[in-house]
């Protein structure tokens, strides 16, 4: 966001900047979605909704789990929230207490550790090396696990890195979880964004004893380009999902009511838009992974899902002088004018974040800017 900041201070200024940055779909919210939500305030659909969200949204979110996973669901296991960074937000007050620990794997979602720290827990890290896709294997999650362990993230189709857990890692994850009673918090809010033939696994559809363990947070928000309608979810075990809703009525009321007749619409409704985003997406991706590559000091592995790419950046910025990626992303800004994401935020400093989600001309225009930068100031 700091980075966007500052993008946005220098376009105002009348620079022909390139943004990299943000974490959305460039795409408008889908027609009937955006009809959906005209119609429902035209119909007086603007008062209070129960706190945990409408019942038909409920049944949608329900019917979508069964319809993707083959998972069941009641609607008291179910919470609406204002995004899925809420529903995370609200998770982790309800579950933490001053001193519990909550494993995350590196590099990691920047709000992950704050929202853990506002809870009063401990983040405790786990490096995903770049080896082994940035992943976490079962080994190292068992090494961490303590008897303050609370809840383990994991987040697939990941941000930052676009990387995916098969089916076989996360049966191995599992097993260590439910060994050591960890409750799982698996982000799945990417999961429509795969490419390349990948497949997104939810570790709650493995079993019912992963199923029972498990609290899912998703939402519309990237699926159906709605960042802004602010509306994500939280489902698993009842107790928890009562606690969290409990939460919910004393700081937020309800999420929006007119959002949520629009996610109404976006479940139940035509998913062609999502897969048409997804196929604009994996096309930049399979243009832009090669461009990148092709950059002097750029190691870049293919993602398979979500929209960003997470190349290794330290040798670029060594190559051009610079100590650290950070100050190289800043110099790229300055002299570029392409806004790029240092991997520090992430807790992965020597690599950097290029989101997607714009059009492909721009990504082309942004790739020769940086391949310039490099050409100028190599050592």
């Amino acid at each position: 966001m700091a980075i966007t900041a500052k993008a946005k201070e220098l376009k105002a200024a009348g620079h022909d900047v390139i943004g990299l940055g943000a974490g959305e779909p460039d795409f408008n919210t889908p027609q009937h979605i955006l009809e959906a939500s005209v119609k429902a305030m035209n119909e007086g659909q603007t008062k209070y909704t129960p706190a945990g969200g409408l019942m038909p949204l409920k049944d949608a979110i329900i019917e979508k789990f069964n319809r993707d996973q083959s998972l069941t669901y009641k609607p008291s296991e179910v919470i609406v929230c204002s995004g899925a960074k809420h529903a995370l937000y609200t998770l982790f007050q309800v579950i933490l207490d001053e001193g519990d620990e909550v494993i995350i794997p590196t590099p990691y979602w920047v709000s992950y550790p704050e929202q853990v720290k506002l809870a009063e827990g401990t983040p405790v890290y786990v490096e995903g090396s770049e080896n082994n896709e940035f992943k976490i294997t079962p080994a190292q999650l068992e090494s961490v696990i303590t008897n303050k362990t609370k809840a383990v993230i994991l987040n697939s189709p990941s941000n930052p890195t676009g990387m995916i857990y098969t089916r076989e890692e996360l049966e191995a994850i599992g097993e260590v979880c439910l060994k050591h009673n960890v409750l799982i918090v698996s982000d799945e809010i990417y999961e429509k964004l795969v490419y390349d033939g990948a497949e997104h696994v939810s570790i709650a559809e493995l079993s019912p004893a992963l199923k029972e363990q498990t609290i899912i947070i998703n939402g519309v928000s990237k699926s159906h380009s709605m960042t802004g309608w602010r509306i994500g979810y939280a489902a698993g075990n009842e107790t928890i999902i009562k606690a969290m809703t409990n939460l919910a009525s004393h700081s937020t009321s309800n999420p929006t009511s007119i959002a949520q007749y629009a996610t109404i619409a976006a479940y139940n409704g035509t998913q062609e838009p999502v897969e048409m985003m997804r196929k604009a997406f994996e096309e930049r991706l399979n243009v832009m992974h090669k461009q990148l590559n092709d950059i002097p000091g750029f190691s870049c592995l293919k993602p398979q899902g979500a929209f960003y790419l997470f190349p290794n950046a330290i040798e670029a910025a060594r190559l051009t002088g610079f100590e650290t990626v950070d100050a190289w992303v800043e110099a790229i800004l300055e002299e570029e004018k392409v806004a790029l994401v240092p991997g520090s935020g992430f807790g992965s400093p020597e690599n950097v974040r290029l989101s997607y989600a714009t059009s492909l001309e721009l990504l082309e225009k942004a790739v020769a800017r940086i391949a310039s930068f490099m050409a100028r100031h190599m050592k």
